[in-house]
């Protein structure tokens, strides 16, 4: 792989992470938007006295989508800032981070749009492999920082 070709695909990678992140974190912060409107409405649906594991999945998608666009903005930038590691990372950290960034806050907003009772809905199930391909894409993350600054 020529210089020319390393430097292309690293502007690609910081400009897919960061227009991911601004995509993600104005997705959010509207979800966010609309439970404001639906509290502030008195939205029976969501704020009835059995809805309480509707309430907290919702805001969890909220937050945690918020939180990872933010992650995806600040791993753009880190790869701008850090020049050695953009040689080092993109292969797994990059799709890992994004698919973490989908899968955690989705699985908390499917798990909330249809509850039994006070259970989550089936979209739950992303959450758990989500937070452990984040835990992973962040370990990667860290380790290729290190080895950048070295």
């Amino acid at each position: 792989m020529t210089s020319e070709s390393k430097l292309q695909s690293k502007s690609d990678l910081v400009g897919r992470h960061i227009q991911f992140g601004w995509g993600q974190l104005l997705l959010f912060l509207m979800l966010g938007v609309v439970l404001e409107a639906m509290h502030g409405f008195k939205i029976g649906w969501y704020l009835n006295a059995g809805e309480e594991t509707r309430r907290m999945l919702l805001t969890l998608a909220h937050a945690h989508g918020v939180l990872l666009g933010i992650v995806n903005i600040a791993y753009g930038l880190t790869l701008r800032g850090l020049p050695g590691m953009a040689s080092a990372t993109g292969r797994f950290e990059s799709p890992l981070l994004m698919t973490a960034s989908m899968m955690l806050p989705s699985g908390f907003l499917l798990g909330g749009l249809v509850t039994y009772g006070g259970d989550p809905g089936f979209g739950i199930f992303l959450v758990g492999p989500g937070a452990a391909v984040l835990v992973v894409a962040v370990g990667l993350i860290f380790r290729a920082a290190r080895k950048a600054r070295s």
